[in-house]
C-alpha cells in the first residue's frame, strides 16, 4: 500500500509555496490579482494542500501530478477565509497575524477576489495538469465541485451564522455537527480523497481515508473552538474569543473546554487506529496530528 519515497511537511509546504507563487501572474486589474494573491501567500502550515500530496504518494502515486490540485484546494481555502473575515460574515480584522483582505483592499475588491478564486482554481487543475487522463481531471474536479459549493463549504457557514445567538431551533448536536462537517471536514475530505484518486487508489482505500479525513477535520475544528478559548492573538494571528463574544455554536460553548479536549483526543486516538488498521505509515499526518495537540496542549 505505500510508498516509500517520502518528504516532510516541510518539504511538501516549500514546493507548494513555490507553485502557488508562479500560478499568480499580476495582470490588469491589478488590484484583484494582488488580492488574490495576498491571502493565498500569506504564511501558513499549507495543511490542505500538503494532505492532498501526501495522499498521492502514500498509494504510489507521483506527488507532482497532485500539485495542481493541491494548489487549487488552498486556493479554496484561502477563499473561505476571505468571506470569513468580512464584516457581514465573522468580521475580523487580521488573517495569519496581517490585516484581513477587506482591510487592505476594501470590502467589494475583497468580495470579488473571493469569487474569483473559487473559479481561478479548478481552472489551474485543468490547465496544468498534463499528466491526469480526463477521466481523472473529472473525478478530481467533481470532488472540488461538491466540497466548494452548496453540499460543503459554503453549506457548513451558512449554518454557522445561523447559530450566532442561538438562533438554531433544531438539535444542537446535530447543528454542531453538522457545522463542523461541512464547514472543515470536507476541505479535508477534499484534499485527501483527490490525493488518493490521483494516485489511482481502489475505492475502498478511497473510503478508508474519507473516514480519516472526516475525523481529521472534525479534530482540528475541535482544536479551533478551543484554540479560540485558551489562546492569544499572537499565537492564534487573529482575534481570539470572537466566537463566544459571537455567540456561536461551537464544541465549547456546547460541552465545555475539557470535554473539547476529551474529544479531542479520542477523534486523534481514531485517526492512529484506522492508519494502524490498514497499515498505512505517514510521518507527515504523524506531524500534523502531533503539531495540533502540542497548540492545544493534550
Amino acid at each position: 500500500m505505500m510508498n516509500k519515497t517520502e518528504l516532510s511537511m516541510n518539504d511538501f509546504i516549500g514546493i507548494v509555496n513555490k507553485k502557488l507563487d508562479e500560478f499568480f501572474i499580476i495582470q490588469y486589474p491589478e488590484d484583484l490579482f494582488k488580492s488574490m494573491k495576498y491571502t493565498v501567500m500569506l504564511p501558513g502550515k499549507r495543511l490542505r494542500p500538503v494532505m492532498c500530496l501526501e495522499s498521492c504518494r502514500i498509494f504510489g502515486g507521483n506527488y507532482l501530478d497532485a500539485i495542481p490540485t493541491a494548489c487549487a484546494i488552498e486556493m479554496l481555502h484561502s477563499q473561505t477565509l476571505i468571506h470569513d473575515d468580512l464584516p457581514c460574515m465573522d468580521n475580523d480584522d487580521f488573517r495569519r497575524g496581517q490585516p484581513s483582505n477587506h482591510k487592505k483592499f476594501g470590502e467589494a475588491t475583497a468580495v470579488l477576489a473571493g469569487d474569483a478564486l473559487l473559479t481561478f482554481a479548478p481552472q489551474i487543475i485543468l490547465k496544468y495538469s498534463d499528466n491526469l487522463s480526463d477521466e481523472t481531471k473529472l473525478r478530481v474536479l467533481n470532488e472540488y465541485f461538491q466540497y466548494a459549493g452548496a453540499y460543503g463549504v459554503i453549506a457548513g457557514q451558512v449554518v454557522d451564522i445561523e447559530s450566532e445567538g442561538g438562533k438554531i431551533t433544531g438539535s444542537l448536536d446535530d447543528t454542531l455537527k453538522y457545522i463542523h462537517l461541512h464547514k472543515t471536514s470536507d476541505l479535508f475530505k477534499l484534499a485527501i480523497r483527490t490525493g488518493t484518486i490521483i494516485a489511482g487508489a481502489d475505492d475502498e482505500k478511497l473510503e478508508i481515508m474519507t473516514e480519516f479525513a472526516e475525523k481529521l477535520g472534525l479534530a482540528f475544528q475541535i482544536a479551533d473552538d478551543v484554540l479560540d478559548e485558551i489562546s492569544t492573538f499572537e499565537a492564534l494571528g487573529k482575534t481570539p474569543g470572537k466566537d463566544k463574544d459571537a455567540g456561536k455554536l461551537t464544541y465549547v460553548s456546547l460541552y465545555g473546554l475539557d470535554n473539547a479536549k476529551c474529544k479531542l483526543a479520542c477523534l486523534f486516538d481514531e485517526c492512529y487506529d484506522i492508519f494502524k488498521k490498514y497499515d498505512i505509515d505517514s510521518q507527515v499526518f504523524i506531524d500534523i496530528i502531533e503539531g495540533i495537540k502540542q497548540r492545544v496542549k493534550i
